[in-house]
């Protein structure tokens, strides 16, 4: 962890002003650090991100005991994310209350994992404002973009089936794959695990299903 002071503040309030997003996150305060984990793997296992922590979500400012919340941002990013992540903080004097700016860089190592209340390690990923669950297709896609594993499509009957269903239907999910192709679930995952990692599908997660379009 790297951590400034700042007194001049005209950048953290554009970035109040942009509001919550794929990379920027409100938290008033930080009352757990297995909750703030789960948004640092997020943006480490996506392009990055940033926590202003003394901010509410309707971008007002709260404040915060600085001590206290770099304690816990620390703490998060050290002994509940795996691999740990070097976090870098930035603390902002604005109208006599603190804001802390928490830098999460892009991970080298995804995917990365929080630790939650039970001790068990689970991947997120960002998905517009919210924090999500990583799904298997998704887990091994980061794998394999950390790994610079080369993907090669070998377009079978069921490769072609599937592009030529989604150049007339807009989405489609991996139970509608199997039932479509007339194939196993392990065996429609491998598929769109490559045909995603090769660029030629596009993975959506929401907070009920995960489903697959034409990139």
């Amino acid at each position: 962890m790297t951590f400034q002071k700042h007194i001049s503040f005209p950048h953290v309030i554009k970035l109040i002003s942009k509001g919550e997003g794929f990379n920027l996150d409100f938290k008033k305060t930080i009352s757990s650090a297995t909750k703030i984990a789960k948004t640092m793997v997020a943006f480490a296992n996506h392009k990055g991100g940033t926590l202003l922590v003394g901010v509410n979500d309707n971008k007002t400012i709260a404040g915060v005991k600085s001590e206290d919340e770099k304690y816990m941002l620390d703490l998060a990013a050290s002994f509940y994310c795996k691999p740990e992540i070097k976090i870098e903080l930035i603390e902002w004097e604005i109208g006599g209350k603190t804001v802390i700016e928490c830098i999460i860089p892009e991970g080298n190592d995804k995917p990365y994992y929080a630790k939650d209340e039970d001790g068990k390690w689970w991947a997120h990923i960002r998905v517009d404002d919210k924090t999500l669950l990583a799904s298997k297709i998704v887990l091994d896609v980061l794998k394999r973009q950390t790994n610079f594993t080369d993907t090669y499509i070998e377009y079978t009957q069921n490769e072609k089936g599937l592009l030529q269903y989604l150049n007339t239907t807009n989405k489609i999910t991996l139970k509608e794959v199997t039932k479509l192709l007339n194939i196993g679930r392990w065996r429609a995952q491998k598929m769109l695990i490559n045909l995603v990692s090769a660029g030629i599908l596009r993975s959506h997660t929401t907070e009920k299903t995960e489903f697959f379009t034409l990139s």
